[in-house]
């Protein structure tokens, strides 16, 4: 028995380890079709968001009110006079001013009442506290047109009508309830643990949440200021209607001066938004840094 299986042993093949078929692809790692496939698409959508923009800057270059119906025509004759019209020609240094003043300082004040009041209900359980929120979401259901005659005979009264003051707080009552939210959600994120430490440490609420919890929420502030920004940067109805004087209004407003009912000055217009655009593209590059992780951070809790 024993020599039989020795002997048997002794002649049987080797087994050699399989070789593999083909290339073995790593986890993640795509092929050259689908790789091709992804940068294709994302080339389509790249250009198709930077069309726009280019089309915008290509009409603002022509001298003419009419070159939008015969953009061809634009090649042979470009020029920045349009420019040149729309800096020493018109307000638009006023209503740099006055859409600075406005959108600044709805950023501020909006982003410091909704910081605090979603810092508050994330952390304090006073009486009502969820239905708080809910009447904060249900002021966004009703249309600017409803809003507007209420709101101009309440900023009338108040002598705020044509004024900075008025119109910041007129968009802070849009911007707060979202921005309340959405900060909410992201300071449930913040551990509560970091509160008991400062208390530990002697601080009150107030300066936990100013030395310990702003800090971290700094993702979450750049995105409620850049709604606040936005918000308050592009309205129309309520600027148009609150601001009186040319010299106040804000740029959403100053655009429409370029089109009457018997003239366009498209080419002006579109030198003027292409001017427009400077100062939202300066603030996104400021608070682009914590803007991704900001609108990700607070869709979980934990």
């Amino acid at each position: 028995m024993s020599t039989t299986t020795v002997e048997t042993s002794a002649h049987a093949p080797e087994e050699r380890p399989m070789e593999p078929q083909g290339k073995v692809r790593r986890r993640g790692e795509r092929s050259p079709a689908a790789s091709l496939l992804s940068h294709g698409i994302l080339t389509v959508a790249s250009l198709a968001a930077l069309f726009p923009i280019a089309w915008l800057i290509f009409l603002s270059l022509g001298p003419d009110k009419d070159d939008y119906l015969h953009p061809g025509g634009i090649w042979g004759k470009m020029t920045l006079d349009n420019y040149s019209f729309v800096l020493t020609e018109t307000n638009f240094f006023h209503w740099l001013w006055s859409t600075l003043v406005v959108s600044l300082g709805t950023t501020v004040i909006g982003v410091i009442i909704a910081a605090t009041t979603g810092y508050a209900v994330s952390r304090m359980r006073f009486p009502g506290y969820k239905r708080f929120m809910w009447v904060l979401l249900v002021t966004q259901m009703f249309p600017i047109a409803v809003l507007i005659v209420p709101m101009y005979q309440i900023l009338s009264e108040l002598q705020l009508v044509d004024s900075y003051l008025g119109l910041i707080l007129v968009y802070c009552s849009t911007a707060v309830p979202y921005c309340a939210w959405l900060l909410k959600g992201y300071f449930d994120t913040i551990p509560f643990e970091i509160d008991e430490a400062g208390r530990v440490d002697g601080l009150s609420p107030f300066g936990t949440f100013v030395r310990l919890i702003l800090p971290l929420a700094k993702p979450g502030l750049a995105v409620a200021g850049f709604y606040s920004f936005i918000t308050a940067f592009g309205e129309v109805a309520f600027a148009s209607t609150f601001m009186l004087s040319d010299t106040k209004y804000t740029f959403a407003v100053a655009l429409q001066t370029f089109v009457s009912e018997h003239d366009a000055q498209r080419h002006l217009m579109a030198a003027t938004a292409v001017l427009v655009a400077i100062p939202v593209t300066a603030f996104f590059y400021v608070v682009q840094k914590n803007l991704v992780t900001g609108l990700t951070a607070g869709g979980t809790k934990g």
